[in-house]
């Protein structure tokens, strides 16, 4: 799939993922060996964008297969079209001499069984990447289905038989850690723990995506989602919502957050906080700074909070984040 860790690094990098070398040298690695790559971290951190950003490097098709609680056998391999199987019987009931043993073995056939991801993952001629997203929301059992896949690269099948892979894919597992993931699965793969990315290397992100903004802007959307982030949130905000914040901002020909826009552009923040309600902040949000300045903002002064959202810039200094509109949705502190 890939020659070499240059062409993984320029591929990735090719498609607007910016990968630090950890994550590039595991890629390249999974790739070569043939090996799964296990990816966790939180949610919204880039873990999912990754398997497509590898495909687009390696110029190949994505087979997802999304997790959820009750997913079964046949979704993820697939099954029996039972009403073509029927339809055939009937016409062939129709001719004078019928061949029932022969016409037995055709309706177990491929031909009559709708393949699910696992299944069309091994059936392409030029490796594709399949992608096996939110495992952690299946249980073990389900877990156990894979391995077969994942150690011989082949599939049994009740009446079609064993499917052997046409060519390997490169196996995507990704988990938010809502459970850990069992041992046999860890122990037949690459390993990769996605965290959300440095606010240097977001702002390298929101600059790929509008690259028609200045440098201001770009760090001005790394310092609101690190100091999101930094805060209590229930939800903190995915690299996918900060994009698609700074491409909105764009787009209403603005560079700053108000309180009249807020509802629009950031579906990651909640309501408005009750007229009269007491602050409850009384820490500093996190913030990117490039001197780390020994006196971090405040998010408000104990009232109300009224007002925008609103970047402060302070020259070769860095940019702080000051809050004086509705505060995100925080989970009571300890």
């Amino acid at each position: 799939m890939f020659s070499s860790l240059e062409e993984v690094s320029e591929g990735l990098r090719a498609t607007g993922y910016i990968a630090d070398s950890v994550a590039k040298t595991t890629v390249y690695l999974a790739a070569k060996l043939q090996k799964p790559l296990l990816l966790e971290g939180p949610a919204g951190s880039g873990k999912t964008q990754l398997a497509y950003a590898v495909a687009g490097a390696a110029d190949t098709t994505v087979e997802r297969l999304q997790c959820y609680e009750g997913i079964n056998e046949e979704k993820a391999i697939g099954k029996f079209d039972e009403s073509l199987q029927r339809l055939c019987v009937e016409l062939r009931a129709q001719s004078a001499s019928v061949d029932w043993e022969s016409l037995q073995i055709q309706l177990h056939s491929q031909q009559f069984f709708s393949a699910g991801p696992l299944l069309r993952a091994l059936q392409y001629e030029k490796p594709c990447v399949l992608l096996i997203d939110e495992l952690d929301k299946v249980d073990h059992a389900f877990e156990a289905l894979l391995l077969e896949l994942l150690s011989v690269w082949q599939l049994s099948i009740p009446k079609l038989g064993t499917i052997q892979a046409t060519s390997i894919p490169f196996v995507v597992l990704t988990s938010n850690e809502e459970r850990r993931i069992g041992d046999p699965l860890r122990r037949r793969s690459f390993y990769l723990r996605v965290e959300h990315p440095t606010a240097e290397r977001e702002a390298e992100i929101v600059a790929l995506r509008t690259p028609d903004s200045n440098h201001e802007f770009h760090a001005g959307m790394a310092g609101l989602a690190k100091a999101l982030r930094g805060w209590s949130l229930e939800k903190p905000p995915s690299v996918s919502e900060i994009l698609d914040l700074a491409q909105a901002l764009k787009v209403l020909g603005t560079e700053r957050v108000t309180a009249e826009m807020r509802d629009i552009c950031c579906p990651c923040w909640p309501r408005p906080r009750p007229t009269g309600a007491s602050c409850s902040c009384e820490t500093a949000l996190p913030v990117w700074s490039t001197t780390r300045s020994s006196t971090p903002p405040r998010l408000c002064e104990g009232a109300p909070h009224e007002g925008s959202v609103h970047f402060v810039s302070n020259s070769l200094r860095g940019f702080h984040l000051l809050g004086a509109g509705a505060q995100p949705n925080i989970a009571e502190r300890g």
